[in-house]
């Protein structure tokens, strides 16, 4: 749910190879800068709004018997070919309505508890996206990350959700076909370049009905979740564990609401709010950025390396002065001394940027890419912030991270609008919520306008009544998912504790406040929740 480019990110702390495992996971609403959020159009309204939607219903206690020889399987683990990690594919059916007609394989990972003391079961963990691999994140992060003592005690575990990664990937545009989309201008000036945009989203969206047609109409969040309570039984856990970023809060959410009963310590940091249609959560996440854009102005100026003014130089005056260089990128873009030809225009140059809002560690990164760009006439910098928000490899391959996240979006929600027209007029207030990012994500909406299958969700409350405490876990100044979303989820669920991070980036576990760790850890570890209103810095 997101705007093009895909909520990725998360977690940052220590070496630049465990910030950028932490940004893919959680880079869920800046893929949506390519790959626009989808959200709806829809006739009820959201909680900012007035009534609020039907509550997400549970599913029957009992497994159903068409379900049983799924919720029967024995997972086969066999190693993975990293040290430490067993592998396994699960089963599940394509269509829950139809079990029988046809089944999906899954990609699951685990890494068993280390240490000593009562096994607590197994701890799933999903990064975001949607279309961030968990698996990739449980390997590269999660299972050797993770506090020790939560190591010792649970078995990570990670599933890659349908669609994603390793399970059956959704799959649409080739590498260079990507490149191309990818530079597409989000901030056309004229019909020209409305039509050439409108054109690139259909393109996008026809390829993926052409090479995915099976999947595309299975891969929602309700799927998603169901397919996790198979896992859990698979697992051999009465009770699902659970650690959820930015869209993987949804995806735990979902989870929630539909079973209830099978929630065990569940964890949803940077949460969603599964009550807003696709455009306000699109505007909301656009203020977003605008509110982190505005804490690195602050510290930009602060710095003397800082390309965009010196010091008592106002937030306004810096964000002024970026367009200013956008605005010559979209016509002369810079050189990037890249391999395949891109330069780097206004839409790299975006997308790197919204990169490195995700996390403050990114900050200095994104000067000396900046001063490049700016001064030297050099676009490696942005274009290798760019390429790690994308997940593009030096080969010119982009995992399925674009594709997937749009996949799950416009199924999950109806599109935030129906054509350009529609985005013209809403573009006033777009600018007004970001003078800066405003425009191209507003643009970047437009992607499910033109999707081949029709949305299967709506925007809806989740309540989980019967469910077990449940932590939220909301930053104040979080681009991606507005601390606004995580009190709404946190008034939604019956059984919340809303744990408050007053601090910078996208997500607050593992980011360095050893108030927010320690809350965490110790519900994990001892089923202790923080107490009510329970805020950290």
């Amino acid at each position: 749910m997101y705007t093009r480019p895909s909520p990725r990110t998360r977690r940052t702390r220590g070496t630049r190879a465990r910030t950028t495992a932490r940004l893919t996971a959680t880079l869920f609403t800046a893929a949506a800068l390519l790959v626009s959020a989808c959200s709806s159009g829809s006739s009820t309204t959201s909680s900012a709004g007035g009534t609020l939607q039907a509550a997400l219903a549970a599913l029957p206690h009992a497994t159903p018997s068409a379900l049983a020889s799924y919720y029967g399987q024995r997972l086969s683990w066999r190693d993975c070919g990293v040290p430490g990690f067993q592998c396994a594919t699960m089963k599940a059916p394509l269509d829950y309505a139809r079990p029988d007609a046809g089944t999906v394989r899954l990609a699951v990972a685990r890494k068993k508890a280390t240490g000593k003391g009562k096994p607590l079961g197994s701890l799933l963990v999903n990064p975001g996206g949607p279309g961030g691999s968990a698996v990739g994140y449980l390997q590269q992060y999660a299972g050797i990350g993770y506090p020790a003592q939560v190591r010792a005690r649970y078995d990570m575990v990670a599933v890659d959700p349908r669609g994603v990664a390793r399970s059956e990937p959704v799959q649409c545009l080739d590498g260079r076909q990507m490149d191309t989309y990818t530079q597409t201008d989000i901030t056309p000036d004229d019909q020209r370049e409305r039509d050439a945009l409108v054109a690139a989203d259909r393109k996008f969206a026809e390829s993926c009905g052409a090479h995915s047609a099976r999947l595309l109409r299975h891969v929602s969040t309700v799927e998603a979740a169901r397919d996790m309570d198979i896992l859990r039984a698979a697992l051999g856990d009465r009770k699902l564990n659970y650690v959820g970023a930015s869209y993987g809060t949804f995806l735990g959410a979902t989870y929630a609401g539909l079973f209830p009963r099978q929630v065990g310590r569940m964890v949803l940091d940077g949460a969603m709010d599964p009550t807003l249609d696709a455009r306000r959560l699109n505007l909301d996440q656009t203020a977003g950025f605008e509110t982190a854009f505005q804490a690195f102005a602050k510290d930009c100026v602060r710095q003397s390396d800082c390309p965009l003014g010196g010091r008592g130089t106002t937030p306004a005056r810096v964000g002024a002065n970026l367009k200013a260089f956008f605005r010559k990128l979209d016509t002369h873009p810079v050189p990037a001394g890249d391999a395949d030809g891109r330069k780097v225009g206004e839409s790299l140059a975006t997308t790197g940027l919204i990169a490195s809002m995700y996390d403050e560690a990114s900050w200095e990164q994104l000067r000396e890419a900046l001063t490049s760009a700016m001064r030297e006439n050099d676009g490696a910098g942005l274009l290798a912030l760019a390429d790690s928000y994308y997940e593009r490899d030096a080969k010119g391959h982009y995992s399925n991270l674009m594709m997937a996240n749009a996949a799950v979006n416009c199924l999950d929600l109806p599109p935030a609008f129906s054509g350009p027209e529609d985005v013209g007029k809403a573009l006033p207030e777009f600018e007004k919520a970001s003078p800066v990012f405003g425009p191209g994500l507003a643009w970047a909406s437009l992607n499910c306008a033109y999707w081949p299958v029709r949305a299967t969700g709506e925007p809806h409350r989740i309540e989980a009544k019967g469910a077990a405490p449940i932590v939220v876990v909301g930053t104040v100044r979080d681009p991606a998912t507005p601390y606004r979303w995580a009190r709404s989820l946190a008034r939604q669920l019956s059984s919340s504790r809303l744990l408050t991070y007053d601090g910078d980036g996208h997500t607050a576990y593992g980011r360095g406040s050893a108030c927010i760790d320690t809350a965490i850890d110790t519900y994990l570890l001892r089923g202790t929740p923080p107490a009510a209103g329970k805020r950290c810095s």
